[in-house]
């Protein structure tokens, strides 16, 4: 019935009259009667022009009443019933608070609703600004973080793309450290809710499979905005070097103040401040400040990793990891888990956990012992046409680069390498040419894989290691008495199983005739005395990691030759060879029917095969 008369009443009132009814409210308490009239125009289904009439009156309205009214907490209402049955000026100001939470509640409505005239666009930014003013003033002053939590959560939930509102959110408000500060905290609600969202689902098992569909697609969408969010809040890099952070709350460091006081108390430790620090308006040290903010940083971001996020989220998650949240969480370790579980994963998501568990492994003293059985693991064809191929072939060189390598492991990395060299493309022969001349050069103690004709003596020297890992060593002996047999094993995937040192680098000498330039020329980089340190450099991966058949190509045609062969005809030919080709010679064909018929390919193919020395010495002494 309200909801009849609120139409009736929208429909009747024109824009001339909704002006005059805002001055009444803003002249005088006795017109407040025309605060729930204004109210019902802020709604996404009203005219632009009356939701913004209605909503510049009523910021107008609230924005100096806002320090003075009660909290809207459920305990409100007791006091209400104790301390204000006979406080008119309390009720009123409570009934105040009520109506200013249908405000707030609106103004998200339409902050999230998926109109997409220009006009709507326009009020999305006035709505949005609107609303933080109201998180600046809306608790006596200080941050209100319930007003900006709601507005992170109508984000997160809205069931419609608003990416445009939190563009609109990170360029306008992330640059103020409290604003940033009270995000990490509500990104971390809001990600326990989802996790808890998603577990209830799991355990419930709800028959309704549309439904259910429903609810994931939602939980997916609710992820997307949530990492949206997280990706846009700039990072706290140059925070340590400020003695001063910009606050959009004019007092907001005093609730971060009082959140640092709860944490010095729980740990009953009390910081003594000097007097000029204490007038300089209780200022937080920018110190104190980057301790809270890695804090608050560490647990949203740990939090939204437990969840079940999309594969393109997680991939792009891997992607960025490394420099966009390592750098800045207060224990890194702490995503040890997350990326083992990625780097267990195998194939191109193996490759993106790369980078970031390099960093744990080498500046966070990460353990992982099965870290080079899954590295060898991800050389495979494929991995020389995936996307990030050029940081994993850096990352490959960076992890082979420690002269602790034991020589079994080096060797099988290289025999794998030398044996996908004939397999992939011309760019990845290139960067594997390059990763062997530097493995060969920090381990002189596989040079014996250049040229190693017989696997025997090698067997004799690592025995002692193979016969604890191979299993049926007298099948291994009678192979190895066999000569031309490669005894590494390609499909084993534990590096110390592929019998690497037994092997020879055979696959090198046949890129010498490949049918790529630039891939012969550089396997003559090989030729030189690797061992003698000094008379060689290791090749910077970093120039072939990235190459294609484009960029091949490109530098091909840079390249200055000295002697180009030319062929060229004055005429057009009308056949293959000509008389003046092959200078008294005669070709006759037989013209019998099956020389005709199929015995003509036979003749041409034992030409070819005797290189035509017979066959020639008999026409030249026909032509003779």
């Amino acid at each position: 019935m309200a909801t009849n008369l609120s139409k009736s009443k929208k429909r009747k009132h024109t824009l001339e009259e909704l002006k005059t009814l805002g001055q009444q409210l803003l002249s005088s308490r006795g017109h407040i009667n025309n605060l729930p009239l204004l109210l019902t125009f802020v709604s996404p289904s009203s005219p632009p022009q009356f939701l913004l009439e209605s909503l510049l009156t009523l910021q107008s309205f609230f924005s100096p009443l806002l320090p003075h009214l009660p909290p809207s907490f459920p305990s409100s209402t007791k006091r209400t019933e104790v301390s204000g049955k006979d406080d008119p000026e309390f009720i009123y100001k409570t009934w105040l608070r009520s109506k200013f939470d249908e405000l707030v509640q609106s103004l998200l409505l339409v902050l999230v609703s998926p109109q997409s005239e220009d006009a709507y666009v326009f009020l999305r930014e006035v709505v949005l600004d609107t609303l933080m003013e109201f998180v600046k003033l809306g608790n006596g002053g200080k941050f209100h973080s319930a007003i900006y939590h709601k507005l992170l959560h109508s984000i997160v939930h809205s069931t419609e793309s608003v990416d445009s509102v939190t563009d609109l959110l990170a360029s306008k408000y992330f640059k103020y450290i409290d604003v940033r500060y009270f995000t990490y905290i509500s990104m971390e609600k809001l990600a326990r809710s989802l996790e808890g969202n998603g577990i209830s689902d799991d355990k419930t098992g709800s028959t309704d499979e549309n439904s259910e569909s429903h609810s994931r697609a939602s939980i997916e969408l609710s992820l997307r905005k949530s990492y949206y969010i997280l990706s846009k809040i700039p990072s706290m890099e140059d925070n340590n070097e400020k003695s001063e952070h910009e606050m959009w709350s004019g007092s907001g460091s005093s609730s971060e103040e009082g959140n640092l006081k709860e944490a010095s108390k729980k740990s009953k430790t009390k910081v003594k401040m000097p007097k000029a620090e204490k007038s300089n308006n209780n200022a937080l040290s920018a110190a104190t400040i980057s301790k809270k903010m890695k804090s608050k940083f560490t647990k949203a971001w740990i939090t939204f990793l437990r969840l079940p996020l999309p594969v393109d989220i997680y991939k792009e998650v891997l992607v960025t990891l490394h420099r966009a949240v390592i750098p800045f969480l207060s224990n890194p370790i702490m995503l040890c888990d997350f990326l083992t579980r990625s780097y267990d994963i195998g194939g191109v998501v193996s490759v993106m956990a790369l980078s970031s568990l390099f960093i744990l492994m080498t500046q966070h003293g990460l353990e992982y012992p099965n870290f080079y059985e899954k590295l060898y693991a991800l050389l495979v064809p494929s991995i020389f046409m995936a996307k990030h191929r050029a940081k994993f072939f850096e990352l490959l060189d960076s992890c082979l680069r420690s002269p602790l390598l034991p020589a079994y492991l080096a060797a099988a990395f290289v025999k794998k390498l030398s044996r996908l060299s004939i397999l992939v493309p011309p760019s990845g022969a290139l960067v594997i040419m390059a990763l062997i001349h530097n493995l060969l050069r920090r381990h002189p103690s596989i040079n014996c894989l250049l040229h190693q004709e017989d696997g025997n003596k090698t067997h004799n020297d690592d025995s002692k290691a193979e016969k604890e890992i191979v299993d049926g060593a007298t099948v291994a002996n009678i192979s190895s008495i066999k000569s031309g047999i490669d005894h590494f094993d390609d499909e084993e995937s534990n590096p110390v199983k592929s019998n690497a040192m037994r092997s020879s680098l055979w696959e090198i000498d046949t890129l010498r005739h490949h049918y790529c330039p630039p891939v012969s020329r550089f396997v003559l980089s090989l030729e030189n005395d690797l061992t003698v340190r000094a008379k060689t450099t290791e090749i910077n991966v970093k120039d072939f990691s990235s190459g294609s058949y484009a960029t091949i190509f490109g530098e091909e045609i840079r390249r200055r030759v000295k002697q180009v062969p030319l062929a060229f005809y004055k005429t057009t030919p009308t056949s293959l060879f000509s008389d003046s080709d092959f200078a008294g010679w005669t070709f006759i064909c037989d013209k019998t029917e099956e020389n005709s018929n199929g015995n003509q390919e036979k003749n041409f193919a034992d030409m070819s095969e005797e290189n035509g020395h017979i066959s020639a010495k008999r026409q030249r002494i026909e032509c003779s």
